[in-house]
């Protein structure tokens, strides 16, 4: 065996030993760190990361018991829990519906646009009703109130009527 070969197989030894060495301190620095987390907890934390997100309602069918859960709210002062007060027609309309019928975005009736509503109105509230619900020309079915049920629709419907007449 020559000088250089000697000299090769030396420095390679030493590479090989460092590189051998380091593997076992990042496997222990690993186990280190990872001493603390137990089993349970992990399968905790799996299966909090892959629950679904929600749940597919659809009316006429009885509703999850999550959903039944969430229509009651925890007030954080009494620690009592009281039912969701409904929305009002008004909050509905600031909310939902003022989007396009506050700028009359492609051609919904301005809010206070008497003219625009007058041959609306004058179809009664049951075709205002059911156009709201399901929907007309660029206006989505219950327009940007998907989660709206129809009592919903109804007082912002008549809350829209009330402030054009």
């Amino acid at each position: 065996m020559s000088d250089s070969d000697k000299q090769f197989a030396t420095v390679f030894i030493v590479i090989m030993g460092a590189l051998g060495v380091l593997a076992i301190i990042l496997v222990l620095i690993a186990g280190y760190l990872t001493r603390d987390v137990s089993s349970s907890r992990t399968e905790e934390v799996i299966l909090e990361n892959i629950k679904p997100v929600g749940q597919v309602y659809i009316a006429g069918e009885s509703a999850p018991e999550e959903i039944v859960a969430e229509e009651t709210l925890v007030t954080s002062d009494t620690g009592e829990t009281a039912a969701a007060e409904p929305m009002s027609g008004e909050q509905i309309y600031q909310s939902k519906c003022n989007a396009c019928h506050g700028t009359g975005v492609a051609g919904a009736p301005k809010l206070d646009d008497a003219n625009a509503w007058a041959p609306r109105i004058a179809q009664g509230m049951d075709t205002l009703l059911a156009n709201a619900t399901t929907g007309l020309n660029a206006m989505p079915p219950k327009g940007t109130c998907a989660d709206c049920s129809e009592a919903d629709l109804k007082a912002a419907v008549e809350y829209m009527v009330e402030q054009v007449q």
